[in-house]
């Protein structure tokens, strides 16, 4: 186990290499041109100005000298000036990060917990009216588009019943906690703010539900298969014949060993939850690194582009390991190698 992690941390960098190279050239090999995002309209017939700003933003030199200027300062760590903000591209991720962390976290946990919930149910009441429920439940948030979904329910739960918050992470009245995580609802836990951690809460309910909808089939339908066979295994009929509980054996002996192929699933959703928080961060104004990554491609913001993209490679390949981690963990016969 040792040796596979190992073997994964250090295959990281590589792969995260290979992703800035691919952004990179996607980036400068488009017809697009980054001057307009930093020169303003009347300055563009200027020619010392459009000079002057291609010298200092290093767009004066060939793709070759750019691509090797940007990695040699990627790999300390620098990921460039954002175009459009002029602030370094890591201080603009940093200060959003925290924000789509918090909407990916309460999403997953609602993702995760309606579609172990479904898949239980439906596997439990097998061609029996509930199951049919809780699989057009399910599959209805799948295959809905966030856009969709999101600008539907804001009119009902916001416009048209006045129930929830409208977007954004506070009512404009709420004091903000101060920064520890950047997470809205544990610092002001932290600070001992409880109305702004309810506002906050509040502020979470549409779009982690929107966010977390998206990937509660997936779970469930992979739920109810693993609980379906599950189910028909010897232990369970020994579990019965001794008398359980069905509550007791669906949760006890059934559900723990349908949990683990669930485990690999879960693990993919949480990194297809930060890579597609794009949409909801847009419908519901949430100021993270998804609505960054909508500026930044409105404006021809490459450095920030490719910043962006670099994070949820990241994200996803260090989810991909813990999440084959876990695994092994559950299932103590499979071998990493």
């Amino acid at each position: 186990m040792t040796r596979y992690v190992l073997r994964r941390l250090i295959s990281i960098p590589l792969l995260l290499l290979g992703v800035a190279t691919v952004a990179f050239l996607l980036s400068h090999f488009t017809q697009a041109d980054p001057l307009s995002a930093l020169v303003s309209e009347r300055q563009m017939n200027n020619p010392e100005v459009v000079a002057a700003a291609k010298q200092r933003w290093g767009l004066d030199r060939s793709v070759p000298e750019q691509y090797a200027v940007y990695i040699k300062n990627l790999v300390s760590g620098d990921l460039g000036i954002s175009f459009r903000t002029r602030r370094p591209v890591l201080t603009d991720i940093a200060e959003r990060l925290p924000a789509t962390l918090e909407l990916v976290i309460f999403a997953m946990l609602f993702g995760t917990l309606s579609g172990i919930a479904l898949g239980v149910v439906a596997s439990r009441f097998r061609d029996r009216p509930a199951d049919y429920l809780a699989r057009f439940f399910a599959l209805f948030g799948s295959t809905v588009p966030v856009f969709w979904s999101g600008l539907l329910f804001l009119y009902l739960f916001t416009v048209k019943f006045g129930v929830i918050p409208g977007p954004g992470r506070l009512d404009a009245r709420a004091v903000a906690p101060e920064f520890v995580t950047g997470m809205y609802t544990i610092d002001a836990l932290i600070a001992g703010q409880f109305a702004t951690f309810f506002n906050a809460l509040e502020h979470l309910v549409l779009p982690a539900f929107v966010l977390g909808w998206s990937v509660t089939g997936i779970i469930s339908r992979l739920v109810r298969a693993s609980m379906l066979d599950a189910l028909g295994q010897d232990y369970i009929l020994a579990a019965r014949a001794k008398g359980a509980g069905e509550a007791r054996t669906l949760l006890r002996h059934a559900l723990p060993n349908a949990m683990i192929p669930t485990l690999t699933i879960i693990g993919y959703s949480f990194a297809y939850l930060i890579t597609g928080a794009v949409l909801t961060e847009a419908v519901f104004a949430w100021p993270g690194i998804g609505s960054y990554a909508v500026d930044s491609a409105r404006t021809l913001d490459y450095p920030a582009i490719i910043g962006v993209s670099l994070i949820g490679a990241s994200a996803f390949l260090l989810t991909n390991l813990v999440t084959d981690m876990a695994y092994a963990f559950a299932n103590p016969r499979l071998k990493l190698g």
